[in-house]
């Protein structure tokens, strides 16, 4: 997997881990992290999230990373916002409001940029990686975020002999390993997904979400 695969996807409008609608695991434990108003939340590997538009109308600034221009031209036109543009060291920035979204590779934000960003949601980025990615996503782009940052964490888990992903299946014990050195990490729910369920991934027997909360030491 690499950058053509994702541009792929989207130049085909083959996104099907996008939601119509804004995560309900989000909602629902988003207030247990107690992230006050006007703090500035992660959202990695956004594509055209309804999760970003739901954490601005919280109060929230939000920057989100995202590497197709077809995903963040999309975001930006379906809302209606007519964002700002800026060219930096990390890529074509584009502000409305309260929303922040970068262009460019996730792996080349540095601690510069993610500095006051007091939160983190991730509901499609790990599951989107293979093994080696998360490896080094959890290790590198995570150790970027301040200590003290907050989060949620979505995952889904199936057997993965039965599926190539992505979505990729990650059960509890990697979410502990990839994050537990430097994170204290609590399963708030696990879930099963029904077959008829839109997010329902093909293919797999079974199929279940889980939501982790993620505290920087």
């Amino acid at each position: 997997m690499d950058a053509a695969f994702w541009h792929q996807r989207w130049s085909e409008n083959r996104i099907g881990f996008h939601q119509d609608a804004p995560t309900p695991l989000l909602l629902k434990h988003w207030p247990v992290l107690g992230v006050p108003r006007g703090a500035r939340v992660f959202v990695p590997l956004a594509g055209k999230s309804l999760d970003m538009a739901w954490l601005a109308a919280q109060g929230h600034r939000v920057l989100g990373v995202e590497l197709s221009q077809l995903a963040v031209g999309q975001f930006f036109a379906e809302h209606g916002l007519q964002p700002e543009t800026e060219t930096t060291r990390y890529g074509t920035h584009y502000r409305a409001g309260d929303i922040e979204l970068v262009c460019g590779d996730a792996f080349a934000l540095d601690a510069d940029i993610l500095r006051d960003c007091m939160a983190v949601f991730d509901r499609a980025a790990l599951i989107a990686l293979p093994p080696d990615l998360r490896r080094r996503y959890a290790g590198e782009l995570y150790s970027r975020l301040p200590a003290g940052c907050r989060g949620l964490l979505v995952t889904l888990e199936y057997p993965q002999h039965e599926k190539d992903g992505p979505p990729f299946s990650v059960g509890g014990d990697e979410v502990q390993a990839l994050y537990g050195r430097d994170w204290r990490v609590e399963r708030l729910e696990r879930r099963p997904i029904p077959r008829k369920h839109p997010g329902y991934v093909e293919g797999v027997s079974k199929l279940d979400t889980a939501v982790y909360a993620l505290q920087r030491n």
